[in-house]
């Protein structure tokens, strides 16, 4: 499993929450995940909803989607365009809930301090980055750095396009 960024958005700031990333005004309404698109990042960044495309990639400090454990959070980046997020650490839910919806999450202290330290010359550059989840390896301009690969389960739910479909499959073979 290869991506390529089409764009960065650098949220360096630590803690970003759930109710950042998807408003908490919105929750109880009924809106399809395309609707929630609509709604992410808002309170963060207002371009964000204007200007993301599909193929972006989020960079983020530490404890990026800390709070509730709804999966609208992860739902909205997923429906705006967003291929992965690099961070350096995430909220235990939300990491299990980006797994369950297949939206790639890469835990690299490194590469998000390296892009953050560089953030004006990545985004004026537009510089692409690319992941490589079956080795492990983060390129960005001559950079190359490494992340945990995800273990096989975790990579077969990626491929089947989340928890549900990944399921789907397992029951159909075991019949």
């Amino acid at each position: 499993m290869r991506f390529k960024s089409h764009k960065i958005w650098i949220f360096p700031e630590n803690d970003i929450n759930t109710d950042v990333i998807f408003p908490g005004r919105y929750t109880y309404e009924p809106l399809t995940p395309e609707e929630m698109a609509r709604h992410a990042m808002e309170d963060y960044d207002q371009s964000f909803v204007e200007e993301v495309e599909r193929g972006d990639m989020i960079i983020a400090g530490n404890n990026f989607g800390a709070g509730s454990s709804r999966e609208q959070a992860v739902s909205c980046l997923q429906a705006a365009g967003i291929s992965c997020i690099i961070a350096k650490s995430f909220a235990r839910i939300y990491f299990r809930n980006a797994i369950n919806q297949a939206l790639p999450l890469v835990i690299s202290p490194e590469c998000s301090d390296y892009v953050i330290k560089n953030k004006e010359l990545l985004e004026s550059d537009e510089e692409k980055i690319e992941v490589d989840f079956d080795n492990g390896v983060i390129k960005i301009k001559e950079e190359v750095f490494s992340f945990p690969k995800l273990d096989n389960q975790a990579l077969q739910i990626f491929k089947a396009g989340g928890l549900v479909e990944y399921t789907k499959t397992m029951l159909t073979k075991s019949r």
